[in-house]
């Protein structure tokens, strides 16, 4: 849903209350009654900027994948052979998810539990993130710099896998940061494709 600038205040506090209640009750066990009184706001002032408890949880994803979908447009159209932009991809997807990880965690965690237009939305939305990653794999690929011996597809679907683990197991005060963590899997990913590290 469209608002102004001047509404901003109101729609963070809003995702800011449901984000903190949804980590700690879990998506069912919030109600709407409880995410407005936090806030500090009526219902209708809710319903204002969401249309639904489905669409505050859509959002708090929403926000994380469009952040990370312009990240990745930029650094896929960006200078660099394929190898390094792969990498910086790979990383940053990494980076922006531990920076993100109780908006991650929440949504994977009750993401089955959204209704079935609003689900199939949000499968859209990631699908398109997927498939502009798999091009890079794909472009490299052709170009003899990756190994095609396991198809792009299965390549993105096992990378993502881990990071959508990530919630199980990272903590921000664990004894790597998000974006050591994130070169690590880099490393991983262009290795398993037969490129070796990138830079440093």
């Amino acid at each position: 849903m469209l608002c102004d600038v001047k509404d901003e205040p109101v729609r963070r506090r809003l995702l800011g209350e449901a984000t903190r209640l949804f980590a700690e009750r879990g998506f069912e066990g919030a109600s709407v009654q409880e995410i407005v009184l936090a806030a500090g706001v009526t219902k209708g002032a809710m319903y204002h900027y969401f249309d639904s408890k489905d669409d505050l949880l859509h959002e708090i994803y929403g926000r994380v994948l469009r952040l990370q979908m312009e990240r990745l447009t930029e650094i896929a159209d960006g200078p660099g052979t394929v190898a390094e932009r792969l990498h910086a991809a790979a990383a940053d997807v990494i980076e922006t998810t531990t920076a993100n990880l109780d908006d991650s965690k929440i949504f994977f965690r009750s993401m089955h539990l959204l209704a079935p237009a609003t689900r199939k939305t949000v499968r859209a939305e990631r699908r398109r993130y997927h498939e502009r990653f798999r091009d890079l794999v794909i472009e490299g690929q052709r170009e003899g710099v990756f190994s095609d011996r396991v198809p792009a597809e299965l390549v993105v679907d096992y990378f993502f896998g881990s990071v959508h683990h990530l919630g199980t197991w990272y903590h921000t005060d664990g004894p790597l940061t998000g974006a050591q963590v994130g070169k690590h899997f880099a490393d991983l990913l262009l290795t398993s494709l037969g490129a070796g590290h990138v830079g440093e």
